[in-house]
């Protein structure tokens, strides 16, 4: 055998040629692996559930009418849930979130009603006063450094005194003054409580807030600076602040945002309904909570989703008003929703373990 020969190398037997040697931690996982890790699937799967089981259940929710009932019930619902989401990803929570729907409709309509001015002043020192409340929680919650849960819990506890009290104070009554024949009411109940034909079928106009907001919002979480901000003080605010995240002022604007957001649903009920109960709101802070967490978002922070939470409100609206369509004892909603809950926390955990074992 010639040198020639023997120098030539064996064909088939080079190591490049071989199959790609990898462990564990390198090794690409099933896509149906890799989607149960997004903390959205558990409640997509849950909501269509759901939604199947009381199509059976009440053959009237079939019908249009019944669908875009169920969808404006659900839009109350997620339009807060959404900035509840983003703070509670940020690893906070807002109890004041219910009674602030509440006050910033009782600012508008006694600013409007009292001083005799058009409505969009009360509107526009609505938000201001519900960005204040939130700007004023943040604050609280970076300069103290207390848990937001007790910064929040002080501020439902003032917000909801105030309200029955200074509504009594200005109006001798427990509720607000009829709004519906001053000036710019026409414009503001167009913008924030008018409805959409569609096909013959009356569609609230929350319902496509409620999906333009969670289209921006998922847009923010994924494709923004701020979105990666709100992951990072959520996960581990200390190590976010040492790679140079502004820490506060992320707290403190998403606080900011749930202000919008109850100033945003406070109109839709004032121009709705003309007039506000102020006892209202007590207890919804609880309900966006639960949608975020059905939704997927953890309690610890730093994980979740903006989609999460509006099939998480989805399953909320479709309870409340399937268990009226079926003709069942609405007694039974809260019952049901803390089945769904419990059931929402165990797929998640179910979900997450599945995802990362190997």
């Amino acid at each position: 055998m010639s040198m020639a020969q023997q120098a030539e190398p064996a064909v088939g037997t080079s190591p490049a040629s071989g199959p790609k040697q990898t462990d564990g931690r390198t090794a690409r996982r099933p896509l149906a692996i890799r989607l149960l890790a997004r903390p959205e699937v558990g409640v997509f799967l849950g909501a269509v559930a759901v939604l199947i089981f009381f199509l059976i259940a009440a053959p009237s929710l079939r019908q249009g009418s019944s669908i875009a009932t169920v969808l404006y019930q659900s839009s109350t619902i997620g339009i807060m849930a959404l900035p509840v989401a983003l703070l509670m990803i940020g690893g906070e929570f807002d109890l004041s979130s219910g009674v602030a729907v509440i006050s910033s409709a009782l600012v508008a309509s006694m600013i409007s009603y009292q001083l005799t001015m058009n409505v969009w002043v009360g509107v526009i020192v609505a938000l201001f006063a519900s960005l204040a409340v939130g700007a004023f929680n943040g604050w609280m919650v970076v300069k103290t450094g207390l848990p937001s849960f007790l910064v929040t819990l002080g501020t439902f506890l003032i917000l909801q005194g105030a309200n029955l009290a200074v509504t009594k104070l200005v109006t001798g009554n427990v509720a607000t003054d009829d709004i519906s024949n001053m000036d710019g009411f026409g414009q503001a109940k167009k913008i924030f409580a008018s409805s959409v034909d569609i096909g013959g079928v009356e569609v609230k106009i929350t319902v496509f807030y409620w999906l333009a907001f969670a289209a921006l919002a998922t847009w923010v979480l994924l494709r923004t600076k701020y979105g990666n901000w709100i992951f990072a003080v959520g996960g581990n605010k200390e190590s976010a602040r040492a790679v140079g995240v502004p820490v506060n002022f992320t707290k403190i604007t998403l606080f900011m945002l749930v202000g919008f957001g109850a100033w945003f649903i406070g109109m839709h009920n004032l121009f709705s309904f003309n007039t506000v109960q102020s006892g209202e709101g007590v207890g919804q802070e609880l309900i966006y909570i639960a949608a975020a967490v059905i939704g997927g978002c953890l309690l610890t922070g730093g994980s979740g989703s903006a989609i999460g939470p509006v099939f998480g409100a989805f399953m909320f609206g479709m309870v409340n008003q399937g268990i009226v369509f079926a003709g069942w004892n609405p007694d039974w909603f809260k019952a049901f929703l803390g089945v769904m809950l419990l059931g929402a926390v165990l797929i998640n955990l179910w979900v997450q373990r599945t995802a990362t074992r190997r």
